[in-house]
């Protein structure tokens, strides 16, 4: 009889910098204590829609991304992050990314509004499209208000 390799648990968390992901990534930490799961705090980028303005070549938004996932990392966990954390930077659109994670994951953990929308919604296009089409059960993190 041949033991199989355990794969390890995982807790997907969608980044951006907002207060709502900085919340999602305190909440996925919890939740990966309780369990045992890595964290996968994941942040997605992509170049903007210019609509025929240029763009400069020398911008790189993947370097961005990581900083604002690592200066996210560092004002929710300071110098005492989880040793279970992964910090993943994809290029795509982030409903695409963060669905793509969330095959395999015990969970994925979203803001309920990040940079991206607008003020007055309960629930962003990229939370909404995760809590209906993730592939794994979904918590959406709303600001305290």
């Amino acid at each position: 009889m041949s033991e199989q390799a355990q794969v390890p648990r995982r807790i997907v968390v969608g980044v951006d910098g907002s207060v709502p992901s900085k919340l999602a990534l305190r909440w996925a930490a919890r939740l990966a204590d309780a369990i045992g799961a890595r964290i996968e705090a994941t942040t997605a980028w992509e170049y903007p829609q210019t609509y025929g303005s240029p763009v400069d070549p020398t911008w790189r938004p993947d370097l961005d991304a990581e900083k604002i996932l690592q200066t996210t990392l560092d004002e929710v966990f300071g110098a005492q992050r989880p040793p279970t954390l992964d910090a993943i930077v994809l290029h795509g659109p982030p409903r695409t990314v963060l669905l793509n994670a969330s095959e395999g994951a015990e969970m994925l953990v979203v803001g309920s509004r990040g940079h991206g929308g607008f003020a007055g919604l309960l629930l962003g296009s990229v939370s909404s499209a995760c809590a209906e089409h993730a592939h794994c059960p979904v918590m959406v993190v709303h600001e305290n208000d």
